[in-house]
């Protein structure tokens, strides 16, 4: 049972500066993800949209 002991230990990443491009790109995906989870609700409300089952042949 022997563990990883040896070797360089890596250092503990630093966290990324955003500059104002980021910040404002990271807030449009966000508006962006609330509108299709609007969408989502919304459709999910309605009854399905025109599907129509198989149809199967009768008998005559």
């Amino acid at each position: 049972m022997s563990g990883r002991k040896g070797g360089k230990k890596k250092p503990l990443k630093q966290p990324k500066e955003m500059d104002k491009e980021d910040k404002a790109f990271k807030q449009k995906q966000k508006e962006e993800q609330k509108k299709l989870e609007e969408l989502k609700a919304k459709a999910m409300g309605k009854g399905p949209l025109a599907t129509v089952g198989i149809k199967k042949p009768g008998k005559k």
